[in-house]
């Protein structure tokens, strides 16, 4: 079961990655061409600031989806670090599942408009593609998103209340380089 989980993982983590990426590349390769094509040679491609758009979109959403497997979303945490762990632990369990139940309905309500805009079948004015096309990142990226906060409950759950860390490393580290500039 173990090893399955992993696989799961390393798809999952492909998936988030490679969309990230490629749409913020050929994203900005894209916007860089057509500014480009305008300002030097007086013409431009009509239908490239409607995919430049959807392309930094996807990149943003599956980029965030990734944030939660990393821990680079920002959490605040300064009333709980105050508790006795056992009671840090369960607000941490608590709070990822509020954030599951969200990513969850988000991920529903991205499918349920998906439905709705096959149904209209309403084409993109630049693109001419059907606008579900696009919008299939929101069922995407928000259920790869619960599945990421859902690893991150079982990592918490499973963890015992005194080893919970509540600042990452990198956190530690920029508070650790902002208190030394204070002191000089």
């Amino acid at each position: 079961m173990k090893k399955f989980f992993e696989i799961i993982d390393i798809i999952v983590g492909t998936i988030n990655q490679t969309m990230a990426v490629v749409g913020l590349s050929v994203g900005v390769l894209l916007a860089f061409i057509n500014v480009i094509l305008r300002y030097v040679f007086d013409m431009s491609l009509t239908w490239a600031a409607e995919l430049t758009n959807y392309l930094f979109i996807w990149s943003a959403l599956f980029g965030a989806a990734y944030g939660f497997k990393k821990g680079a979303h920002i959490s605040v945490t300064l009333l709980i670090e105050k508790f006795p762990p056992q009671l840090t632990k369960f607000f941490l369990v608590f709070a990822n599942f509020i954030s599951i139940a969200y990513l969850g309905l988000m991920s529903y309500f991205g499918y349920m408009l998906i439905i709705l805009l096959k149904d209209f079948g309403e084409d993109s004015v630049d693109l001419g593609i059907p606008m579900w096309i696009p919008h299939l990142v929101l069922p995407i990226a928000f259920a790869l998103a619960a599945y990421r906060c859902a690893e991150k409950l079982v990592e918490i759950y499973n963890t015992d209340s005194n080893e919970i860390k509540l600042f990452s490393e990198h956190e530690t580290v920029i508070h650790e380089v902002t208190a030394t500039k204070g002191e000089n």
